[in-house]
């Protein structure tokens, strides 16, 4: 159950507002690693960029966590990848940290997976993003080894796990 002040919402993929909070999350990501993928050729970074696509059709949902005048606070992404369910693209605006928006965010993504029959979802995070990694040990995820399609572009990857 979302904390006061904020709630819920299931939109479009494409959503304005998704899209724009996934914008946000890219130039932090980018930020974060850039100096981790500078040697990259671009034969390479194209193959990240592959294994990391959302495309529209895996997405079972979007979620969108909103404070009461309709302003974004924060967003997530459940899909399909293969047999299992994936966590996506969490973001969380530094406006709205600390008030249980990740939380919340990715407890309703478990609870949806639940519904949908998974036995467990996955992610996958990295080191530069050491809220993240607390967040998801805090919400009950344990580490896993890397998967797929991360294996050979991202091997240094941090994955983890949430049975169900």
């Amino acid at each position: 159950m979302p904390a006061p002040g904020f709630r819920i919402e299931r939109v479009d993929v494409d959503d304005p507002r998704a899209t724009a909070l996934r914008g946000i999350l890219d130039t932090d990501l980018d930020e974060r690693y850039r100096d981790a993928d500078a040697g990259d050729t671009p034969a390479f970074a194209a193959k990240r960029e592959a294994a990391l696509a959302v495309h529209p059709e895996q997405v079972v949902a979007t979620l969108l966590a909103v404070d009461a005048d309709g302003t974004p606070l924060g967003h997530v992404m459940l899909r399909r990848l293969g047999a299992e369910w994936e966590l996506k693209r969490l973001i969380v605006v530094d406006a709205a940290r600390r008030r249980g928006v990740g939380r919340a965010l990715t407890a309703e993504v478990v609870e949806l997976a639940r519904r949908g029959g998974a036995t467990r979802v996955i992610l996958q995070s990295g080191r530069m993003q050491p809220e993240s990694l607390r967040l998801y040990a805090a919400t009950g995820f344990t580490p896993i080894s890397v998967y797929e399609p991360y294996i050979e572009t991202m091997p240094q990857s941090v994955c983890f796990e949430y049975v169900l």
